[in-house]
């Protein structure tokens, strides 16, 4: 992956990450999986975009450069990674909802489990990443990673070669404002999607 893959119009990224992969070298071990379901979140004209309150210390990495993370503290409860694209200086990001878990699978499901007091219950491979605050927890992304460049630090993405065979495009799920953008992409019927 280049600076020049995230450097482009936020769509355009939004429909080539899905088939990337995500991989945190962390401790404890490594963690990856297949990008199957993402949201893009473009400019202070998006009401659902953080940028759209402006430039703001927390939202400074959403302005660039191009290839960043932003992870972000949600609702006080879960850690939320962003790759950040476009130019520097117009801020947007594409949100990681949903991961296929390919390498570290046992960590992620120990780091899952810590989550699951008392429950004895093994979660299954495809929901081990679904949903974006699950697949931070599962990959050990936290604040620490915010500004990591996803091109060469412990947190990246790779391109594998994986292509899905068909993407599916819907309205952004999770938010109350800009709800009408179908800017949601996802590998079609992929079991690791989350809800509608």
């Amino acid at each position: 992956m280049t600076t020049e893959f995230y450097a482009r119009p936020t769509l355009d990224v939004l429909r080539d990450i899905i088939g990337k992969v995500l991989v945190h070298d962390a401790r404890g071990g490594v963690t990856s999986g297949i990008i199957v379901e993402a949201e893009a979140y473009i400019g202070e004209s998006d009401p659902a975009c953080h940028a759209a309150a402006g430039r703001t210390k927390r939202t400074d990495p959403l302005y660039g450069p191009p290839g960043l993370a932003y992870v972000y503290f949600n609702y006080g409860l879960h850690y939320l990674v962003n790759a950040v694209t476009e130019a520097e200086g117009s801020p947007a990001a594409v949100l990681i909802r949903a991961l296929a878990p390919l390498e570290g699978e046992d960590l992620m499901r120990r780091r899952r489990g810590r989550l699951r007091r008392g429950s004895r219950a093994t979660i299954e491979s495809a929901a081990l990443c679904r949903g974006p605050a699950n697949l931070t927890v599962a990959m050990g992304i936290t604040l620490a990673q915010n500004r990591a460049n996803l091109i060469s630090s412990p947190l990246r993405i790779e391109d594998r070669g994986i292509v899905p065979p068909a993407l599916a495009w819907s309205k952004r799920i999770g938010i109350s404002v800009g709800v009408s953008k179908r800017w949601r992409c996802a590998w079609k019927d992929h079991p690791a999607v989350s809800g509608e």
